[in-house]
């Protein structure tokens, strides 16, 4: 059998860089030798790429060295090359979160040099990454979301602007306590919750530092529950899971820096027949974003009514050995390495349905 040749990327000028060290060190731990030859392909804070040589034993955490000589290009039309030449890639496996990540900027840039990629597509990355279209688009096609306000930066620099009159309809609007979250940032990364009035001012500045939209939400009294897809046009939803944070709401230390800041709940102690719903609405929320490959979507079940809310989608989930869309597609009777296999399957199969269009009028 002849090896796939796979680009895996890691690292990235995102503020969840860590955190896709300790993603992809665990992907290259599964990928099956006997199928794949694997380049890694470490990306700096600064953006820049550079081949990594393998590591004899893999930790937690994949290195990434950044010597000139082993900084690599992305070339237009023409894939990925060093300064020995080109570098022969079958698929990409980005392993990136957040921003410059599963924005759809890199899968812009993947496009355009001719690359299948594992995940989400331009359009699919950009409208999942903004929690403001997202929650429009789900809306619109009767899905359910926890009611939202979005804010931009330039409306908080007006003359005539003053956070108590914001405060103040927001209140009318939503009550209190509130969440203010960036619209485009991943891992809670900004985010605060508001329970006092004197909190509001800092938890908007704090989430203006990573997004130029702010989205304001009611804060619910509910049971965070998490469903994996997996595909194309017709995706595989598996059995839902449940999150249950020690801290006060499921923030960044909870997710990679406390060792018990949560607990995770496979599979989630809900009825049977609540978890074909959550399942089903992941299913088409993912499908109306136009989503393809993999993501994890997240909802919360309010714990009083049991009514469900559609939270988020992500669409370059966590990878580590505790991470939710990993155990979840295998306590759904799909193994990691055998995940990773249908991930990069997925990739070549899009990538060979759109090179079947016609792009000129000749």
């Amino acid at each position: 059998m002849n090896k796939l040749s796979i680009a895996l990327l890691y690292g990235g000028r995102s503020g969840e860089h860590e955190v896709s060290l300790r993603s992809a060190a665990s992907v290259y731990k599964h990928l099956d030798r006997d199928k794949y030859y694997i380049h890694l392909i470490g990306i700096s804070k600064e953006g820049i790429w550079y081949l990594q040589p393998h590591p004899g034993e893999v930790a937690d955490v994949l290195p990434l060295e950044q010597e000139s000589q082993q900084v690599i290009s992305v070339v237009p039309g023409k894939g990925l090359s060093s300064y020995k030449g080109p570098i022969e890639v079958d698929a990409v496996l980005p392993i990136l979160h957040g921003t410059f990540g599963e924005d759809g900027t890199l899968q812009g840039l993947l496009e355009i040099a001719d690359l299948p990629y594992a995940g989400a597509d331009v359009g699919g990355s950009y409208l999942s990454m903004d929690k403001d279209i997202t929650k429009i688009i789900w809306q619109h096609h009767g899905l359910p979301v926890v009611p939202f306000r979005s804010v931009r930066k330039a409306e908080c620099s007006a003359d005539d602007f003053s956070w108590s009159t914001l405060l103040t309809q927001l209140k009318k609007e939503f009550g209190m306590p509130l969440f203010v979250k960036p619209s485009q940032c991943g891992s809670s990364v900004g985010v605060s919750r508001v329970d006092q009035e004197e909190e509001f001012e800092r938890a908007m500045t704090e989430a203006l530092r990573y997004d130029n939209k702010v989205l304001v939400e009611p804060a619910v009294n509910a049971r965070e529950i998490e469903c994996s897809v997996l595909g194309n046009e017709n995706p595989r939803t598996f059995p839902p899971g449940e999150l249950q944070p020690s801290h006060e709401f499921y923030d960044y230390e909870a997710k990679y820096i406390d060792p018990d800041g949560a607990a995770l709940i496979i599979p989630a102690d809900i009825e049977r027949e609540t978890a074909e719903k959550v399942k089903s609405i992941a299913g088409k929320a993912y499908t109306v974003l136009g989503c393809s490959g993999m993501a994890r979507v997240d909802f919360f079940m309010d714990k009083e009514t049991e009514e469900l809310y559609l939270n988020e989608i992500n669409t370059i989930p966590g990878f580590t050995s505790i991470s939710m869309f990993p155990l979840l597609c295998d306590a759904g009777g799909l193994a990691y390495p055998d995940l990773l296999d249908r991930m990069i399957s997925l990739a070549i199969e899009r990538y060979e349905r759109k090179q079947s269009l016609s792009f000129s009028l000749k």
